[in-house]
């Protein structure tokens, strides 16, 4: 078991204590081909996490169950049921009983309120926010941000290159977060929006480095804001995945699949640069062009230079 928290003696507010939970990513299993040929294949694990806070049962997550614990802060983070990261005191997990127990510093107000309204979202696994979707959405304001097509051409080659669970066995969603064409973290899980929880949970866990001295004796250090982060995901941008973008201060989101109605509805309310379909030099931006800077004169470029593109393949 391991955890983040501040030294010994520091009056300095500590993140919380987390466990380090291990699950197998894939399964074996026996399948029959088209010629009839039995052989054994890899499929991902799929299994139930139930969230305890404070002893009391919130909600059943249907998980990979990679990075767990991250999940769960992320999760807490993206229901707006925690303001931050220092309002929690230890997750700890175990797949024994597939339970994340989760222990905050001074309780949820009004949590029974707060959760009774469910919404089942368009996520793979089936998810679901706590309240309306749309009740926040006024109130995020997103950073000045840009992104050069240089630089999208390199997240889509970054993702191409990544060894994945799904290129193993499929039936899979990633997500990740750049900084420019740099690969913060990477994410996979059965949901999207699993995914995206995670890595909002890992921003918490990972503050910024302070770009000039040190803070300031008893405060805490600032979460990773997102306002020079680019939020990439193999799945579909829905109202969901927008506004979770958004909450997470991270005003562009990458796509290699579509966008709802819905979602392009919001991101165009927020002013949130949405890019999809981006595969190879191919990209369509449906809203938040601005943010954009175009370099037409790339689309035209081979994705692989000819000295490269000549040898075995």
């Amino acid at each position: 078991m391991s955890s983040s928290s501040a030294p010994s003696g520091s009056s300095m507010p500590s993140l919380p204590r987390l466990t380090r939970a291990h699950a197998p990513l894939t399964h074996a299993v026996e399948i029959v081909n088209e010629l009839g040929e039995r052989e054994q294949v890899q499929i991902p694990a799929e299994r139930p996490l139930t969230i305890y806070v404070d002893k009391r049962e919130l909600v059943t997550l249907m998980t990979l169950g990679a990075q767990p614990e991250l999940l769960v802060l992320g999760y807490l983070r993206n229901q707006r049921l925690v303001e931050s990261v220092y309002d929690i005191e230890s997750i700890t997990v175990d797949w024994e009983v597939h339970a994340a127990a989760v222990r905050t510093r001074h309780g949820i107000a009004r949590i029974e309120e707060r959760t009774a309204s469910k919404v089942v979202t368009t996520g793979c696994g089936q998810g679901s926010v706590f309240g309306g979707l749309m009740d926040e959405v006024d109130r995020i304001q997103l950073p000045d941000a840009r992104l050069t097509q240089g630089q999208l051409y390199g997240i889509v080659n970054a993702i191409r290159l990544k060894e994945t669970t799904y290129k193993s066995s499929g039936s899979v969603h990633g997500c990740a977060l750049f900084q420019g064409e740099e690969l913060l973290t990477f994410v996979e899980d059965v949901g999207r929006h699993n995914a995206i929880d995670t890595i909002a949970g890992w921003m918490w866990m990972n503050p910024e480095s302070p770009s000039s001295g040190s803070p300031a004796e008893g405060s805490a250090p600032i979460p990773m804001q997102g306002a020079d982060k680019v939020f990439y995901t193999t799945g579909r941008l829905t109202s969901e995945m927008v506004i979770k973008s958004a909450q997470m201060g991270v005003p562009i989101v990458v796509s290699r699949s579509g966008m709802t109605q819905m979602g392009h509805a919001v991101a165009q309310q927020l002013g949130l640069c949405a890019i999809g379909r981006a595969t190879n030099r191919r990209f369509v931006c449906y809203s938040g062009a601005h943010r954009l800077v175009l370099q037409p004169e790339l689309a035209q470029a081979p994705a692989v230079p000819p000295a490269q593109s000549a040898g075995p393949r």
